[in-house]
């Protein structure tokens, strides 16, 4: 574990000098802005008076009480709180805005435009400004709905393909569209700031969870667009390839991803199987496939004869991709064996207080994330001063006291 990062070539991180107005709760924005933040971006948290919601998602809870749910997407952060119902909050929220060179915001549809605040109002002043919109369903007849991750996974399909066919839809165990919506919000920010570097204008960036969702099924959407037919629960097979699945053992369970006839010939030699690969249902994937059921019993009646860890060893040393079902904790000990650093430390500076942090997975060669900061107590940084641009030019012109929120 680390508890700092910088530059291995030495040079400014990729986005310094990059300032955020983040007007996002829950997930997805949060997670967009911190990883912005972790290359260098000052990231201002604007909070109402209660704050984000995800303080309130507790337990669990780090040492000092802090939701980990918030900690997990809140570090390197600024929060100052603005109540966007009175006058004075939203006229220094409106000051916060003139500073930035990027604005997020998940409200519902309109709300932002009653409040002054949407793009096409502060691109009127601010051509360069880059303003990301995330909203569950779009900005169009879906915008009254509620985006919440369940609610997408529900409407969006993605339950009816997970589970077991005789069991219930299931949801995904994390929050799988929230997190795919902001690596979506992050890419459409950092390209609109390439153009933005290149042509001198912003623009506005627009993602939301079921469009996300959708892009995402991937094979799934592509055969259901095809061929007309949705596709149904397979428990952990897939519906193109076998054997790709889980499997018990004589001790845990064990996944084997077989994608070509070469893996599954050295599959069945390392079971003891050998005339299998010849046997006209399981000859070629497509046989397999059509034989899935057959091949699953078979596999597993040899399976019983190990336990999955020794299993796993064996396999990869035939070149047959397996690994067995580890927990969560289980996981972070493998990528820490690997070298992969997948949490980190962050310390406060000012306070000594110190946050387990899960690490950001962009890895560059000539730069590396910075993790400065613990996830900000509400209003932490109220009082600071923030440089806004004049209404007629990106130069900074005057100082907005943020205090006066």
């Amino acid at each position: 574990m680390t508890s700092t990062g910088g530059s291995p070539s030495g040079l400014p991180q990729p986005l310094a000098g990059i300032r955020i107005a983040d007007f996002s709760r829950v997930l997805a924005g949060p997670l967009c802005s911190m990883m912005l933040a972790d290359y260098g971006a000052e990231v201002i948290k604007i909070e109402g008076p209660a704050g984000d919601d995800t303080r309130a998602w507790i337990p669990p809870v780090e040492a000092d009480g802090t939701g980990t749910y918030f900690a997990s997407v809140n570090r390197n952060k600024k929060s100052v709180v603005a109540d966007l119902k009175s006058d004075e909050g939203l006229s220094c929220a409106r000051a916060l805005v003139a500073g930035c060179d990027v604005v997020i915001e998940n409200f519902r549809s309109g709300v932002m435009a009653k409040l002054g605040m949407d793009y096409q109002t502060i691109s009127e002043s601010r051509s360069d400004i880059v303003y990301c919109s995330i909203s569950g369903f779009g900005a169009g007849a879906g915008a009254d709905l509620p985006g919440y991750d369940l609610l997408v996974q529900a409407l969006g399909g993605l339950m009816s393909i997970t589970g077991h066919p005789e069991g219930e839809p299931s949801k995904v165990g994390g929050a799988l569209v929230d997190v795919l919506t902001g690596q979506n919000a992050l890419a459409g920010i950092l390209m609109a700031l390439r153009v933005r570097d290149a042509t001198g204008t912003g623009q506005q960036v627009q993602v939301n969870l079921l469009s996300s969702l959708l892009a995402a099924l991937v094979n799934q959407g592509a055969a259901t667009l095809a061929t007309g037919n949705s596709p149904g629960r397979l428990g952990n097979a897939h519906p193109s390839i076998a054997p790709y699945e889980t499997f018990r053992t004589g001790g845990g369970t064990l996944a084997i991803a077989v994608g070509n006839d070469r893996q599954f010939a050295a599959l069945a030699s390392v079971l003891g199987l050998w005339g299998l690969p010849e046997q006209a249902r399981f000859l070629t994937n497509e046989c397999r496939v059509a034989s899935r059921e057959e091949l699953r019993i078979v596999i597993e009646a040899a399976l019983h004869a190990d336990t999955a860890a020794n299993w796993q060893r064996k396999f990869l040393v035939a070149g047959v991709p397996a690994g067995r079902v580890n927990s969560v904790s289980e996981a972070f000990e493998l990528a820490q064996s690997l070298g992969l650093e997948p949490s980190i430390v962050v310390t406060d500076p000012g306070t000594g207080r110190e946050s387990l942090q899960l690490a950001n997975p962009i890895r560059l060669s000539a730069a590396a994330p910075s993790y400065r900061q613990v996830p900000p107590a509400l209003g932490e940084h109220q009082g600071a001063t923030v440089a806004v641009h004049s209404p007629n030019t990106s130069v900074k012109a005057h100082e907005c006291p943020i205090s006066a929120i």
